[in-house]
This record gives C-alpha cells, sequence and structure tokens, in this order.
C-alpha cells in the first residue's frame, strides 16, 4: 500500500467514524473529526521525513572492497618499481666500480712505464754533445718525445719541481741544504721526476730542499 493509499484510507476511516459519533454527540463528533484531520496531516509529514532518512541511510553504506584482481595488480607494479629502482642502483655501483677498477689497473701499468722513461732521460742526458746529431741518438730522442706525448694525451704529467714550494703531496724530500741564494721551503735540485695521472700522484718526485 503506497502512501497516497494510507492517507486516502486514513480520511474515510475519520469520515466514517465523526459520521458514527455526529449521530450521537454533534460536539464530541467535531472534535474527532479535527483530531484525525491532525493524525492524517501528522502522518503525511512523518512519511515525508522518512524518505530522506532512508536516503542519508544509503549514503554512509559500507564501500564495497577492493576487487582481488585490482590488489594483485598494485602489488604487482610496486614490486616492479622497487626491482626496477633497485636495478638503476646496482648499474650506478656497477660503474663506479668499473671505473675505479680501471683507474688502479692503468696506474698500475704506468708505474712500471716511468722507469722505461727514466732510463731514456738518463741515458739521452749522457751523449756527449759531438754526438747528439746521429741517428741512432736522433731515433732514441724521437722515441722518447713520443712517449712523453702519449703520456700527456691520456692525462699524464710530470710535477713541477725545481725552483718550485715544496709540497709534501707531490714531492718526496732526501735531502736539506741550507743555501742563501734560495727562499724557504724551496726545492734547489730534483733526483727523480714524479708524474700525476688524471689529477692523481703515482710516483712523488724525490728532491733537495733549501732552508
Amino acid at each position: 500500500m503506497n502512501k497516497e493509499e494510507r492517507v486516502k484510507e486514513a480520511v474515510e476511516e475519520a469520515k466514517r467514524t465523526a459520521k458514527e459519533l455526529g449521530e450521537e454527540n454533534p460536539e464530541v463528533a467535531e472534535e474527532e473529526k479535527v483530531q484525525a484531520d491532525s493524525d492524517v496531516k501528522s502522518t503525511e509529514d512523518n512519511e515525508e521525513t522518512l524518505e530522506p532518512k532512508e536516503e542519508s541511510k544509503g549514503f554512509f553504506k559500507k564501500k564495497n572492497k577492493k576487487d582481488k584482481k585490482d590488489e594483485k595488480i598494485e602489488e604487482l607494479t610496486d614490486k616492479l618499481t622497487r626491482q626496477m629502482a633497485e636495478f638503476d642502483n646496482f648499474r650506478k655501483r656497477t660503474e663506479k666500480e668499473k671505473s675505479q677498477m680501471y683507474e688502479i689497473g692503468a696506474k698500475d701499468i704506468l708505474v712500471k712505464m716511468l722507469p722505461v722513461v727514466d732510463n731514456f732521460e738518463r741515458g739521452l742526458l749522457g751523449v756527449p754533445q759531438e754526438q747528439k746529431d746521429d741517428a741512432f741518438v736522433q731515433g732514441m730522442d724521437k722515441i722518447y718525445k713520443q712517449i712523453l706525448a702519449t703520456f700527456e694525451e691520456i692525462g699524464v704529467k710530470p710535477i713541477e719541481a725545481v725552483g718550485a714550494e715544496f709540497n709534501p703531496d707531490l714531492h718526496n724530500a732526501v735531502m736539506h741544504v741550507e743555501d742563501e741564494d734560495s727562499g724557504e721551503n724551496v726545492i734547489v735540485e730534483e733526483f727523480q721526476k714524479g708524474y700525476t695521472y688524471r689529477d692523481s700522484v703515482i710516483r712523488h718526485s724525490m728532491v733537495k730542499v733549501a732552508n
């Protein structure tokens, strides 16, 4: 039974009651009719009030749980994102380690090559002046210069020594001398040339320091 039917039935009931009472007592019948109209109006108001409550009740219904497939997709996506981040960190760490290993290997080879350069320098310094135009001496001098040029291309440079201020990070002082003509803590002689490779020392210069 819908709202209109209930209201109509209540009105009919009120009329029948009023009619029966009116025949016996007109005053009581009038009061009953007024009360019936009030009840009908109250019923209508209550029914109108109940409808929004039902709607509001639906608003606060418990949300449906996530579908298992959606939960699985989120889980796999999160796992993939973490694995990609770990792989990126591993790649960067591996590249850094490879670079460090290359530096170490290059330094080891260069250190072994330096005595060869030293022997070239000693040999060329010991050549008499009258023999410097000899073809053999000229050939050795060209090889020596080629080695130095190759060293420079790969980042190997000689350390400045004579006339420079002593620096324990670059020089190794093996002798000390008092010299009034030289400044304080100045290198006056070099016994063995030092070298750097990409701004790191691969061999310190062996020097004599004044004052």
